[in-house]
């Protein structure tokens, strides 16, 4: 029988809604849950139901992961929290993580989710028990030792010498030593110090900083049974038990978490080398047509991403630009990304509708994504004699006209799923657009509008209009190089979280 979990789900696209809590189905649970955009409508279910879980995009328009972490630390929950993103910076989920997340996986990698589901929901447990051993400890000395020997965490039970008079199971499995061997021994005999643990002053040493720091999480070296070491987290505290002083361990065995940051790590490098082949892969030269200026960047972030664009010459006399994202980031998905990119290339010289050519790209590229893999797009198709453009968008944000007033004109909305989560998804054609003298039409990736400053407010499209209008003077690409500044300039001291790539096509004024 499928485990039942009831989880809150703050995201503001149902279809990644659906996306995690298929995952998880999958990976043998039962899921209930709420998909929640605000603050208030989080405040609400936490007070009017009971959950396991909080699963949190990390950005939504209005609402963020750190503004639900911090509702959830005043409502005094201790449920897991796992932010779950399409495009956030290293350094952004590090902030969050220190802020109270535990975990963070991106939108396109959730190979992982069940996994880490389970070891939160575990850890979670634990500290409950922890909570409920510190508060009731006096009381009822059997009811504690029946959840310590049930915790995943190591517990130790000392007296003031730090003497061990009891140690759950395990902590027998984590040193590999019987549980009745550890009695009578001190736990500092287990521990590899530079205090030299072996030595009474150097044991005294060592607990008078466990003790100093009581409640925090010290990382220290275990010694094992056979000799090996391995990196544990130990918390300490003194307590009372029947007028007695004694002295409580809790430990964790952290080699799985060592060995994940030494695996991002290379990781990183790894993304170095993603980033030429994505640079490869953007067109040198933008298209030179008269009436018209046009300009295409990217921006790269600090870890490689998906985004690309490109334009492409098609039937009649007419041209095509693309701006798509693929679902996470490295390798995979740059080599998708280049896959996609031969197959619109071709399929633009041999359709006439940017809705049938997403058709048939979708069509041969379904095999190679998935749910977790697939690939969003917005191709506008520009006839430069009569001035006007047709569009599809699979699963984009909208690319926007705007006016030589400033005035968002049209929103090229999404009209269909992005490429490979259904292989017989059609595509249709928009109805044609006017272009007129002075109007930008901007084809973008979310990192432009989804940029966040330190306080968790959003750059947002209104701003991204503003910038864009104020600098419609000048050449295309100089208009998309202030944008980019603005994006620095809001953001501040924080890293660039997501590739910022986009196209502006600019109808000259004298049109």
């Amino acid at each position: 029988m499928n485990r039942k979990l009831r989880v809150i789900i703050i995201e503001d696209s149902e279809f990644d809604a659906v996306v995690m809590a298929n995952v998880l189905e999958q990976g043998g649970y039962a899921i209930d849950y709420d998909r929640l955009e605000t603050a208030d409508a989080l405040n609400k279910a936490l007070v009017e139901n009971e959950w396991d879980l909080i699963l949190s995009d990390y950005n939504l328009p209005d609402f963020s992961a750190p503004d639900a972490l911090k509702i959830l630390k005043e409502s005094g929950l201790d449920l897991p929290f796992i932010i779950i993103s399409g495009g956030i910076g290293e350094d952004v989920a590090v902030a969050a993580m220190k802020s109270g997340a535990h975990d963070y996986l991106m939108k396109g990698q959730l190979a992982r989710l069940v996994v880490a589901v389970e070891r939160e929901l575990g850890d979670a447990a634990t500290r409950k028990a922890k909570r409920e051993t510190e508060q009731n400890l006096r009381e009822n000395e059997l009811r504690y030792r029946l959840l310590w020997e049930n915790s995943t965490d190591g517990v130790v039970l000392m007296d003031e010498e730090s003497v061990i008079l009891f140690a759950n199971p395990a902590v027998s499995q984590m040193f590999g030593y019987a549980a009745d061997m550890l009695l009578g021994h001190s736990l500092i005999s287990l521990i590899e110090t530079s205090h030299g643990a072996s030595s009474a002053e150097g044991q005294q040493a060592l607990w008078r900083d466990l003790l100093i720091s009581k409640h925090q999480l010290q990382e220290l070296s275990g010694k094992r049974n056979d000799g090996s070491c391995f990196p544990v987290e130990i918390t300490c505290s003194e307590m009372e038990m029947h007028g007695h002083r004694m002295r409580a361990a809790f430990l964790s065995d952290i080699t799985e978490r060592k060995h994940a940051e030494q695996e991002l790590k290379v990781h990183q490098e790894r993304l170095e080398a993603v980033r030429e082949i994505q640079q490869w892969m953007f067109p040198k030269v933008a298209p030179d047509i008269d009436g018209y200026d046009i300009a295409g960047v990217s921006f790269p972030a600090d870890a490689a991403g998906g985004d690309h664009f490109d334009y492409l010459p098609m039937e009649g006399g007419r041209f095509g630009f693309v701006v798509a994202d693929v679902a996470g980031h490295g390798l995979g998905p740059a080599l998708l990304m280049s896959e996609a990119r031969a197959y619109l290339r071709i399929l633009a010289l041999n359709r006439s509708t940017t809705g049938e050519i997403l058709t048939r790209a979708n069509a041969v590229l379904a095999d190679d994504l998935s749910f977790e893999r697939y690939i969003t797009v917005v191709m506008v198709s520009l006839e430069p004699q009569i001035k006007r453009v047709t569009f599809s968008n699979a699963g984009h944000p909208a690319a926007l006209l705007i006016s030589s007033s400033g005035k968002v004109k049209d929103y090229l909305k999404r009209n269909g799923l992005p490429l490979g989560i259904r292989a017989q998804s059609t595509y249709a054609t928009s109805e044609p657009l006017r272009l007129e003298a002075g109007d930008l039409l901007f084809l973008y990736t979310d990192g432009f509008d989804e940029a966040m400053k330190e306080d968790g407010t959003f750059l947002g499209t209104e701003r991204m209009v503003e910038v864009l209008h104020a600098n419609r003077h000048l050449p295309a690409c100089e208009i998309l190089s202030e944008l980019f500044r603005s994006v620095e300039l809001f953001t501040g001291v924080q890293s660039q979280a997501d590739d910022l790539t986009g196209i502006l096509i600019k109808v000259d004024d004298s049109t």
